[in-house]
């Protein structure tokens, strides 16, 4: 499975507009090769170099598999996609803004393709979407990002 965004690649510097200094929306992405038997798929971002614990920026699940984007803002799901909660405590997407003079971070979006559909709470946190994850995971597929404030 590979997982690319148009807007930065590997290990390249994810643009402002991504971030919370900027319009704070996702930046698009797009997949390809899910594997056969994928029922959905489940996205992270987590920020790991944050300065007390791994900060989840995004958490969303129970992708159509027959799905292969995410646009770019994007503001309307369809109503079988579940959006987990971040760290900040919101559902939905919260970009990059490490603390300044802390140096560059690394944002890992991570795609899992899954054999099941998930059957989570709402609030349902990255943990909570992980120990599913750990059982049903096919494939994943990983999209690292860098951002530090100026």
């Amino acid at each position: 499975m590979i997982l690319n965004s148009s807007a930065f690649g590997p290990n390249e510097r994810i643009p402002v507009q991504y971030t919370g200094e900027g319009k704070d929306i996702n930046p698009p992405l797009r997949w390809q090769d899910i594997p056969e038997g994928t029922c959905s798929l489940a996205l992270v971002c987590d920020d790991p170099d944050a300065p007390h614990k791994t900060w989840d920026h995004w958490v969303i699940y129970n992708i159509p598999p027959s799905t292969a984007t995410i646009a770019e803002g994007l503001k309307n799901l369809p109503p079988e996609v579940r959006t987990g909660i971040n760290s900040w405590g919101n559902a939905g997407y919260g970009g990059p803004m490490p603390p300044v003079g802390h140096g560059p971070h690394r944002y890992f979006f991570t795609l899992y393709a899954l054999d099941t559909v998930v059957q989570l709470p709402d609030n349902t946190t990255k943990e909570d979407l992980l120990n599913e994850v750990r059982n049903h995971e096919l494939a994943k597929a990983v999209l690292v990002g860098i951002y530090e404030r100026k």
